[in-house]
């Protein structure tokens, strides 16, 4: 049982059946579950045998409140610095299950299930356990590697269609980013065969998880490359914060269309490649419509967590497979719209 790749040398990521797996990978002793409520009821025989703790679904509920109660349970539930976290679930449900498990008793080891297309490409994957405060994406949280990532893309299947495309979206920045041939490869097919043809997801899948891991090996607590992760996410934000009514993949897709428009106005690239992205988005579903102003929307990424003093750090496409990140103040960024 080997896995597929191991980020920062030290948390292995591994592709097939999660009930397989776990027999392996949980180590002896006490194992307590956080799980999506929604994924507790799906996969019964995944918690059957621990202790589960249910939280809430949807990004309303990532927050420090909930943190909050997650403490109050593992204290109810007898939990010591013995006990292994096992998060299943999206990227919210992992994060939060991250996030408790790091600061509880100032730290006990976890791993993940991840459940969803967004998790198993991006989320899950990498070491970022956070929460929003007031809105504000991740604003509170920690750098710990879980002890595994599973990432069983039979699960995938349960997915509604709205949630599997909004794990698209971080395979098409990834692709942008850094791998014109996965963008390429995007290019050649469609949703719906992206949905059923179950080894090209998994090559899919490979390709974007390979792309982060070797990215977060290099720069773990994002000093410099790992920026690179936040194409399009500077606007998918402010919009996330600005409107709360699309989920994170629906806003990353517009803030990638949005920060390429953007930078075929400064001349960084070329129209034919906007223009490519813009065609590829639509064509796995997305709507790419701005449904706030950009004054709304400027002003909202202005208090993004990796601004300082009124300077924003953007990451540019410069080609399909190249970025850059480049520090623009936002008034300057305003002017590119």
């Amino acid at each position: 049982m080997n896995p597929i790749f191991k980020v920062c040398g030290v948390s292995p990521v591994y592709m097939g059946r999660a009930s397989e797996l776990l027999r392996e990978l949980l180590p002896e002793g006490r194992v307590v579950v956080v799980a999506d409520e929604r994924v507790a009821r799906l996969y019964p025989s995944l918690v059957a045998d621990y202790k589960t703790i249910a939280v809430p679904a949807g990004e309303s509920f990532k927050n420090l409140e909930t943190i909050l109660t997650l403490c109050l349970r593992f204290i109810e539930a007898g939990v010591d610095r013995s006990t292994f976290i096992l998060g299943i679930g999206g990227g919210i449900a992992t994060d939060m299950a991250g996030f408790a498990a790091s600061i509880y008793m100032r730290g006990l080891k976890f791993g993940f299930v991840s459940t969803t297309l967004l998790g198993q490409v991006d989320a899950s994957v990498g070491g970022k356990n956070g929460v929003n405060v007031d809105g504000y994406k991740n604003m509170a949280g920690t750098f710990t590697q879980p002890q595994f990532v599973i990432c069983d893309t039979e699960m995938l299947s349960t997915l509604p269609d709205r949630e599997f495309r909004a794990g698209l979206a971080e395979v098409v920045k990834t692709a942008v980013m850094a791998d014109r041939g996965l963008f390429e490869r995007l290019e050649q097919t469609d949703f719906a065969t992206l949905r059923s043809d179950r080894t090209l997801l998994e090559e899919v899948i490979r390709t974007s998880v390979a792309i982060k891991a070797g990215i977060v090996g290099r720069d773990e607590r994002e000093a410099g490359e790992r920026r690179k992760l936040n194409l399009g996410h500077t606007l998918a934000h402010a919009l996330e914060k600005s409107t709360q009514r699309f989920n994170h993949g629906e806003a990353v897709a517009i803030g990638l269309r949005l920060v390429a428009d953007a930078a075929v106005k400064a001349g960084l690239m070329p129209c034919e490649d906007r223009d490519r992205l813009a065609a590829l988005l639509r064509k796995l579903g997305f709507d790419l419509e701005l449904p706030v102003s950009m004054p709304t929307l400027l002003a909202a990424a202005a208090k993004d967590k990796k601004n300082k003093d009124g300077v924003l750090r953007v990451v540019f496409p410069l080609s399909i497979g190249t970025c850059e990140v480049r520090e623009i103040t936002a008034e300057d960024f305003g002017r590119l719209f």
